[in-house]
């Protein structure tokens, strides 16, 4: 044969192809390839061996690879033409076979044959085999491509007709090599025995193969099951992968140790869902028990088999099981603490990595892949951590999922946000889960560092308080634990915030500058230069914000010097001197706090420790002249000017109470200070100036009986008379004297800054200055006599100026030595209180009848820079006019304890949300107006009273001493707190605990108008949140003594008149103080308990604390209670107080006190029937009346309390029923100006609020209702048509309530909560009527006939908004009567569902008005289908997204005219 010749001569001239060829070394052998010889070649004879060779490929023995001649492909075609055309086909193909058999018993052999073969080069191959024709060879040559070529087996396998065989020989082989230890040169047989099996183009019997490598799997070893697992997907084809799939998942419930090779496998083949669901259940039973490095692959295929219905179920069990927390936290505590401690950060270096971080960056991996590319993994991811409850603990990793979906998929960025926003409202996401996220997950989080930042960003733009932390702690991790890059960015966002202009953004990024600037000084140096860019926005800032600004970067500049920090102090000495030279206050206000901002951190003392015995300052000459000329610098600069000069001592005054200066800085301070005082404010008695003053010069109020010449007083008014004096003279004078005569309005700040100088040097002692405590004042007969109205209007004004310097050196007195232990103290400062509450009293006379008197300010460091210190002429016209009606309130209300009270009349709206009035609660439009203009004008009068004073609450009857010349007791008095000064301490008080304890729900601080409530609080907003809870932490204890000793007396009172409240034997001045005291009480409690802090883990212990102070007003202290029973017990011991509550505004606050208790237990339900109760023991009880026989209770609060009533009730149906069906109709029937015998808060005054909240209930438990389904039980489906017949008949008793009180605000409320009412009957109702029209018809019918009626009154209700052409009315119109229109079709709807739909008959209906008669008007009326009748006269709407029309109709935010009912239910 012309094959065999060719082989003939390929074989003699063998030699020179070897020695010509330059084969390719052996892949896998490590051994050197020596030079073949001739007797390298395989010399059998043997059928086997000569078909290769007449096929191409040359057999070689030992070390040797098999020779390839031709292409790969030809060899495959030419060995199968070659059997295929043998005479003893098929016989020859055993021959082959058993040929092969025997060739590879040598394991040599055997080995070459399954490595690759070695090509030959085309030039080599051309001279090897001459007889070649030029066809083959030209094939060769362009074939032949790299060297690599398959293994003689796995070419084999190529061919269809040999494959079964050779598959069938190999499984008999590999067994021998299964427990052999792997060869020298590094090759695992079994491995590449299988290996021939991956990747052949036709597998000519698979189910076969299948069989064999199974039954292999089961008997191999492990770590060769793992291998041969794996190899699964490359060797078998796609039809048997539902077989190898069923096979395996019964091999992972025997063999858990292959889960992970199976679970790996499993992912990448085509099987059945069913079968991956049943595979992942049962992996899921297993999850708590997987090793770390294995949950990867667990969790790819988890993720990998969920389908779109079963992916929230899947998600929300993988979220409870995967607790990554607790399975990497051990491995990883000793790595992230040595990091921390020693650099601060976490290195951005890999090489440090241990492998669990590499196993959970792994897992994430896996789970970011997952979500980015199935957006229904990531939606069930975000709705598994939204449904889960409240009071369960979230873990890290929800927190790390939320952020890398955010990251992933933009879609979902708005959704991720709300849930977030969500959670940390609610208190799920805290401080300490954030920490533990970075802490434990940081490389995951270095990975989304963006998206971290952009979340941060959206959060800080929100109004909550607790969503803008969230976002600042967020800012804090990201610092503290990435990379130099990430803390650049962090800093350079911030200052983004600052430079922003929004308030509360410039707030929280400047407290968390100063935060990082505690956490990591050294790494915020580094990026001090941008930091450095919030010096050009300084003019757009409030005066506390500039505070800090001056601080944050004073401490980077000045801390420690550093060849960085030299150009941040250039920059900052060009500000301050700059704005100092100013001639704008705006501008100067910048340079005196920065000046002193910086002069207080350049004067720190920085000693440590161990060297404050040796009296040795750290501070150089040089810096100790730095701070002193620039202090002086100061001076100067304000001196010219009295708002200046204010400002620069109060805030030189902070400076000093805040910062530890150094002793020589401090001494020349105080030394300086003290004589300037005593030169400027102090006279001898002996030695009064003469003054050409027209009053006569009178030293009153002192406490000492002093002789005529001896003792001090304080010069107030010669100074003042002086002063006006200078001004009538003329600028010149003025100037002229400038330099021996202080302002008389500095009198109080520089005693603030003289009383803290000699604090901080003495500990607190303030012997040295104790004369001016009890000294008289310079001054004249202030109170108005018969003489007030004779007098001119500048005389009025000066004794208006005098009263208010007077009494804000008073208050500075009481701010002085209110800390004072000894009782002759104590006495005095009682005495200073009472003359506060005298003076307020005098200047409210003065006041009446003073026009355009421009009240002088206490302290000029207000918020907004741009109002003028001064009111101006139109507000000081209605301070006239206010001063005037507030004069004849206050004898009317007999309450002259403070100013407050009629100046600001600040009774209940300051402290609550809801505006109330003590004295005169009728008047309320215009009353409102006055309060706001008071409300601006009040926090400038007075100097702010520090939190220290309200220790003066813990006084009970204090002795007070009058000694002789000779130091003997003359004498004894008893001074005592009365209840004008406390009711003064207690309004003070509420509004420091309102504007600083906010409680988040009512803190809104966008857009924050002039007449902000925070001006005035400047010293109390430098202190913390926390510090100012525990200062009244302290309180509550003579709190709770005065709130019993309240209730003692309204208890009594009762008695005494029979429960009669205007009884003649009530003192109305008397009682009204009293009710005051009690409302400003519980408003402070109230303030307290609802503050958010109490959430935060670091605050627990100051909540015990509250709360075992009012437990032990109980019973005797019980140790370790648990915080339940704390609770439970306070709640029972504010609900004793129920009996003696004088006023509605009281009752409210009692009711919100409790909820707020309430709001912090685990177990609430037990005690919200306690709410209902006590809410509707209060709407049922008879209140006192006000002037003009008008209602005491203001709109609002009686919303808010009804609201409370209704929310907390069992049963809000029947609650509903109950005031709509016994209450009104005794109303009704009463006469015009009564009320309802049960329910006396209802009269026709107040119907409007019942009527406004009892739909707002209604409409809003219906939708809480869940829709009824068909999976449903047949007693859900009647406890659902039960609860709906209730709720239509309410409704129906409801809307025929306009027949009778047909207001315009009624209307309005009828026709906006009806369209609500009828679209959740729509969504929630119809669906049930669905399931429940065959077996309950009657029911069904009747419920529908009901609501038609009710939908017939809704659509003549229609007509008469459209006659009457009201907009607010008729603006609901359309809504309304296409929410009717759609009404008719759902029912066509259910009827044809229900094959009833001859039951149907479809009408027009006429337009009436509430009386029912026709309107007659044009036809375009009858063009409309408004409503239908069938024979179960029954009108619903379809199922329709009309969700858009409620949500348009519920950001209106509509407001009743003659009502303060705020809309917000109808969300």
């Amino acid at each position: 044969m012309i094959s065999k010749r060719r082989l003939s001569k390929s074989e003699d001239k063998e030699s020179l192809t070897e020695d010509a060829s330059n084969i390719s070394k052996q892949p896998l052998s490590k051994k050197t390839k020596k030079s073949h010889v001739y007797n390298e070649v395989e010399e059998n004879d043997s059928a086997f061996v000569k078909l290769l060779k007449t096929s191409g490929i040359i057999p070689k023995r030992g070390e040797s690879q098999n020779q390839l001649v031709v292409d790969q492909a030809i060899f495959q075609k030419k060995l199968f033409q070659t059997l295929r055309k043998h005479p003893s086909y098929p016989k020859i193909i055993e021959e082959f076979i058993s040929g092969l058999e025997s060739y590879i018993e040598d394991q040599e052999i055997f080995r070459n044959c399954l490595l690759s073969c070695e090509r030959l080069q085309d030039e080599e191959a051309r001279c090897g085999d001459e007889a070649w024709s030029i066809v083959e060879i030209q094939c060769c040559t362009n074939c032949m491509g790299p060297s690599y070529s398959k293994s003689l087996i796995k070419l084999l396998l190529g061919i269809d007709i040999l494959q079964p065989a050779i598959i069938k020989t190999l499984f008999e082989k590999l067994p021998e090599y299964l427990f052999e230890s792997m060869n020298s040169d590094g090759i695992n047989m079994p491995r590449l025995i299988i290996s021939q099996l991956k990747w052949l183009d036709k597998v000519v019997d698979s189910k076969d193969l299948t069989t064999k490598i199974m039954q292999l799997i089961s008997i191999a070893p492990v770590y060769l099951q793992h291998d041969f697992i794996t190899s699964l997907p490359e060797i078998l084809g796609d039809s048997q992968h539902a077989d190898v799939g069923k096979e395996l998942s019964d091999l992972l419930t025997e063999n858990t140790s292959l889960t992970v090779p199976i679970l790996d496998v499993l992912s990448s083949l085509q099987l059945d869902p069913q079968l991956l669901s049943q595979v992942r259940q049962l992996v899921m039973g297993k999850l708590s028990s997987v090793k770390l490095e294995d949950l990867p692959v667990i969790i790819k295929f988890i993720l990998h088999s969920v389908t779109a219905t079963d992916a929230l179920e899947v998600v929300s069990e993988l979220r409870e099981m995967l607790d990554l927390q607790h399975c990497i936290l051990p491995s990883l505590l000793q790595t992230s603490q040595s990091r921390l401690k020693n650099k601060g950060r976490m290195s951005s270096s890999g090489n440090q990595e241990n492998s669990g971080e590499d196993c959970v960056f792994l897992l994430f991996d896996v789970i970011k892949s997952a979500v980015r590319y199935e957006k229904t993994i990531a939606e069930a991811w975000i709705k598994a951590i939204e449904r889960t409850h409240p009071e369960s603990e979230h873990k890290t990793f929800d927190l790390v999922m939320l952020l890398i979906i955010y990251s992933t998929n933009t879609q979902t960025k708005k959704y991720i946000e709300r849930v977030l926003r969500n959670k940390i409202r609610s208190g799920c996401f805290q401080d300490q889960l954030l920490y533990s996220t970075f802490f434990i997950h940081y490389l995951v989080l270095k990975d989304v560092f963006p998206s971290i930042l952009s979340l941060a960003q959206n959060l800080l733009h929100s109004l909550d308080p607790s969503i803008i932390l969230f976002g600042s702690l967020l800012y804090k991790y990201a610092f503290k634990f990435f990379d130099n890059y990430c803390q650049q960015e962090v800093v350079g966002a911030l200052v983004t915030h600052i430079c922003s202009g929004t308030e509360a953004e410039v707030d929280t990024a400047l407290d968390v500058l100063l935060e990082l600037v505690l956490l990591n000084l050294s790494a915020m140096r580094l990026n001090a230069v941008y930091v450095k860019g919030i010096l050009d926005y300084l003019d757009k800032m409030s005066p506390r914000q500039i505070r800090k600004s001056f601080y944050l970067l004073s401490t980077l500049a000045f801390s420690k010097q550093t060849e960085g920090s030299s150009h941040i102090q250039d920059d900052m000495h060009l500000v301050v001197r700059k704005q100092l030279s100013s001639t704008i206050f705006k501008y100067k206000v910048i340079g005196i706090i920065g000046a002193v901002t910086m002069a207080g951190i350049m004067a720190l003392d920085r000693r440590r420790p161990l060297n404050l015995t040796q009296g040795k300052a750290d501070l150089s000459n040089e810096q100790y002249t730095q701070v002193t000329s620039l202090l002086q610098l100061v001076h100067s600069c304000s001196k010219q000017s009295l708002q200046a000069s204010v400002l620069y001592y109060d805030e030189f005054a902070n400076m000093i109470q805040g910062a530890k200066l150094a002793p020589k800085v401090l001494e020349w301070v105080g030394q300086t200070i003290f004589n300037d005082f005593q030169d400027a404010f102090v006279v001898d008695l002996c030695a009064i100036p003469k003054s050409d003053c027209p009053f006569p010069v009178k030293a009153l109020y002192g406490l000492e009986e002093y002789s005529s010449h001896e003792g001090i007083a304080v010069s107030l008014l010669p100074l003042l008379f002086s002063q006006e004096f200078a001004e009538d003279e003329g600028s010149m004078t003025s100037q002229e004297s400038d330099h021996k005569l202080v302002s008389p309005w500095c009198l109080a700040p520089y005693f603030r800054l003289l009383r803290l100088c000699v604090e901080k040097q003495h500990n607190g002692n303030l012997e040295e200055i104790d004369g001016l405590l009890d000294c008289p004042i310079l001054l004249t007969d202030l109170e108005p006599g018969e003489g007030l109205e004779s007098m001119s209007d500048k005389e009025h004004s000066f004794m208006c100026s005098l009263i208010y310097l007077t009494l804000n050196w008073f208050r500075e007195v009481v701010n002085a030595f209110c800390r004072q232990t000894s009782p002759e103290m104590k006495g005095k400062v009682l005495t200073r209180l009472k003359h506060i509450v005298e003076l307020q009293g005098i200047l409210e006379k003065y006041l009446a009848v003073t026009s355009d008197y421009s009240p002088p300010l206490g302290a000029f460091d207000f918020e907004t820079l741009d109002i003028t210190p001064h009111t101006s002429t139109a507000v000081s016209a209605k301070m006239k006019k206010q001063g005037v009606t507030g004069g004849r309130k206050q004898k009317a209300g007999g309450n002259k304890t403070s100013s407050h009270d009629v100046l600001s009349k600040e009774d209940g709206s300051e402290c609550d949300p809801t505006p109330s009035s003590r004295g005169q609660p009728g008047k309320e439009l215009k009353g409102k107006e006055e309060k706001t203009l008071s409300l601006q004008n009040y926090q400038f009068l007075f100097r702010e009273l520090d939190m220290e004073v309200f220790s003066i609450l813990h006084c009970g009857l204090v002795t007070k001493f009058i000694l002789d010349t000779e130091m003997h007791t003359e004498a004894t008095e008893v001074v005592q707190l009365q209840p004008p000064e406390l009711l003064f301490l207690l309004e003070d008080l509420s509004h420091k605990v309102e504007n600083v304890l906010t409680p988040v729900a009512k803190r809104v601080p966008f857009f924050k108008s002039k007449g902000s409530p925070s001006i005035g609080l400047s010293h109390i907003q430098q202190r913390s949140g926390q510090e100012i809870a525990h200062c009244i932490v302290q309180l509550l204890t003579p709190m709770c003594n005065h709130l019993e000793n309240i209730h003692n007396y309204f208890q009594c009172l009762a008695a005494e008149n029979h429960s009669v409240v205007d009884g003649p034997g009530i003192q109305v001045q008397e009682y009204q103080i009293m009710s005051s005291c009690y409302q400003r009480l519980l408003q402070i409690f109230h303030g307290l308990f609802a503050w958010s802090g109490f959430f935060q883990p670091q605050n627990q212990n100051l909540l015990y604390s509250a709360l075992e102070v009012l437990t032990n007003r109980l019973k005797p202290r019980e140790p370790d209670q648990s915080l339940e029973e704390l609770l439970s017990q306070s709640f029972q011991y504010l609900q004793n107080f129920h009996h003696s509550i004088p006023s509605f505004q009281s009752a409210l606050y009692l009711i919100r006190l409790l909820m707020v208790i309430l709001e912090k237990s685990t177990a609430p339900t037990q005690n919200r029937g306690k709410i209902a109760s006590l809410a509707k023991h209060f709407l049922c009880r008879v209140w006192p009346s006000g002037e003009k026989e008008k209602s005491s209770i203001p709109n609002d609060q009686l919303h808010a309390l009804l609201s409370i009533y209704l929310e907390h009730a069992d049963s809000v149906l029947k609650s509903i029923e109950e005031i709509a069906g016994v209450g009104v109709p005794e109303l009704i029937n009463s006469s015009k100006d009564a009320s309802s015998s049960t329910f006396p808060t209802l009269t026709r005054h107040t119907f409007v609020i019942f009527f406004r909240v009892m739909m707002a209930e209604l409409q809003k438990t219906v939708k809480g209702l869940q829709a009824g389904t068909a999976a449903d039980s047949q007693q859900i489906h009647e406890e659902k048509l039960l609860y709906w017949n209730m709720a239509v008949r309410d409704f129906s008793i409801l809307i025929n309530l306009i027949k009778v009180f047909d207001s315009r605000p009624v209307l309005h409320v009828c026709l906006k909560y009806g369209r609500l009412f009828v679209e959740v009957f729509l969504k929630q109702c119809m669906p049930l009527l669905d399931f429940s029209f065959r077996k309950h018809r009657e029911d069904v019918l009747s419920l529908l006939e009901t609501f038609q009626l009710n939908t017939r009154l809704l659509h003549h209700l229609c007509g008469h908004s459209k006659i009457h052409q009201d907009m607010k009315l008729t603006k609901h119109v359309p809504l309304l009567k296409k929410t009717l229109e759609l009404l008719v079709c759902r029912v066509k709807a259910m009827l044809i569902f229900n094959n009833c739909r001859e039951a149907f008959w479809l009408g027009n209906l006429k337009n009436r008005d509430l009386q029912g008669e026709e309107i007659i008007s044009q036809n375009s009326q009858a063009s409309t289908v408004d409503e239908s009748e069938d024979d179960t006269s029954s009108q619903v709407s379809k199922n329709k997204a009309t969700e858009l029309g409620e949500e348009d109709e519920a950001s209106d935010g509509e407001k009743e005219q003659d009502s303060d009912e705020s809309d917000d239910d109808a969300d």
